[in-house]
């Protein structure tokens, strides 16, 4: 099914003088209780200000911080969230003191047109994560449209997203949210060849997985990360302490079998930066066949980077998951840099999915020059895995 398929435009709603849910991605990082990133809100600014424009009586709402441990509940205030809201819309944005109850309603009934309201953190009511239908048909009472924005909370069947869409009559994916879903459709449906995939990162078992998912999709694959050295491992490589997943070596082994009979051309490293940790203030290049016992490969090396930029430089599409190395440490961040800068300069459509490649985009000054970064983590791999998302699914009329 077609990504936008029976999703309402947010633009053909009426939404003058009616109340209006809008499910944002308000998970933000705090300092000092002070918002220090506020990019995920701003994705969500163009949604927010049509809305206001139209006179909408705007609720907006979303979660903040992990459950405690033994707890059903987080207890991380979203008021930071709301103070950063307010400077960004330059408007008062008033905080509910908690998701549903007395004052939630109280708080709803006194905005005007064009005024915004915001919920207490839905995760301080354990029913949010348990997709609680009693706690959505509480929120839905003072709900006369509902709009999600956030296509990293469609991952989950949170009652926010899923109960509340469905409960809901009148509702329609926000415009940050029919973003990521147009930019990752036309990857999918619409990627001109030949098309790669650049697949790196440390999770090697999901990595695995989206590879799976792209044998008989793309024409070739540049593996770096664990990723890569898990494979190369498997095809019998010695990599001293590289970190790579012991358990999914016949996996790795497998797929790359699989993907080779089916025409993809599979490129791993023929040199790493190789240093003894990941705190190592140097590193040094050695090649896969002459790695020593005692280091750990911790980034791609020079051989390796053009090898991949020759490659790249022919795509006409590119699918961009994981850093090439260790990208925490600015020592091994080279190698992801400049396979970043190759992608950006081929001359086709560039699509990162996933947050360790966002950061690493953003931190690299590409982010606004690929074609479309998305900020939904796993929710953007499951769907270019062929996965549905049920916070999505809820908005299909």
């Amino acid at each position: 099914m077609p990504l936008l398929d029976r999703l309402e435009s947010l633009e053909k709603l009426d939404v003058a003088s009616r109340r209006v849910f809008v499910r944002i991605d308000a998970d933000v990082p705090l300092a000092d209780g002070r918002v220090s990133d506020d990019a995920k809100l701003r994705d969500s600014l163009p949604t927010l200000k049509h809305l206001l424009n139209a006179g909408a009586r705007l609720i907006v709402a979303g979660h903040i911080g992990k459950q405690k441990k033994d707890s059903k509940k987080s207890t991380t205030s979203i008021e930071p969230v709301a103070a950063q809201l307010a400077s960004l819309l330059a408007q008062d944005v008033v905080l509910a003191d908690e998701c549903v109850g007395d004052g939630v309603r109280k708080v709803v009934h006194d905005l005007r047109d064009g005024r915004v309201a915001m919920l207490e953190n839905l995760r301080m009511h354990e029913g949010e994560d348990a997709d609680d239908e009693v706690f959505a048909r509480d929120i839905a009472k003072f709900v006369d449209v509902y709009v999600n924005d956030s296509l990293r909370a469609s991952l989950n069947k949170s009652a926010s997203v899923h109960t509340l869409a469905k409960v809901v009559t009148t509702k329609a994916a926000g415009m940050c949210l029919r973003r990521e879903l147009e930019a990752i459709e036309r990857w999918i449906d619409r990627a001109e060849r030949p098309s790669l995939a650049v697949i790196g990162g440390g999770r090697v078992e999901s990595k695995l997985l989206l590879l799976e998912s792209l044998v008989g999709r793309v024409d070739e694959v540049l593996l770096g990360g664990a990723v890569a050295n898990t494979v190369l491992v498997a095809l019998g490589k010695k990599l001293g302490k590289s970190s790579i997943d012991p358990n999914k070596l016949a996996a790795a082994r497998d797929w790359f079998a699989r993907a080779s009979a089916k025409g993809v051309e599979v490129h791993v490293p023929t040199d790493l930066v190789a240093a003894p940790a990941t705190d190592a203030k140097e590193g040094r290049v050695a090649t896969v066949e002459t790695f020593a016992s005692d280091a750990m490969a911790l980034d791609v090396g020079p051989e390796t980077i053009e090898a991949y930029r020759q490659r790249l430089m022919r795509s006409k599409s590119v699918l961009w998951d994981g850093p090439m190395g260790f990208a925490e440490n600015p020592v091994f961040f080279a190698g992801t840099a400049a396979i970043g800068r190759a992608i950006v300069e081929a001359a086709g459509y560039s699509l990162a999915v996933g947050d360790d490649t966002a950061a690493a985009a953003y931190k690299s000054g590409l982010g606004v020059r690929l074609s479309h970064v998305s900020r939904g983590g796993l929710a953007a791999v499951e769907l270019i895995e062929g996965r549905t998302l049920p916070g999505v699914e809820a908005l299909r009329t």
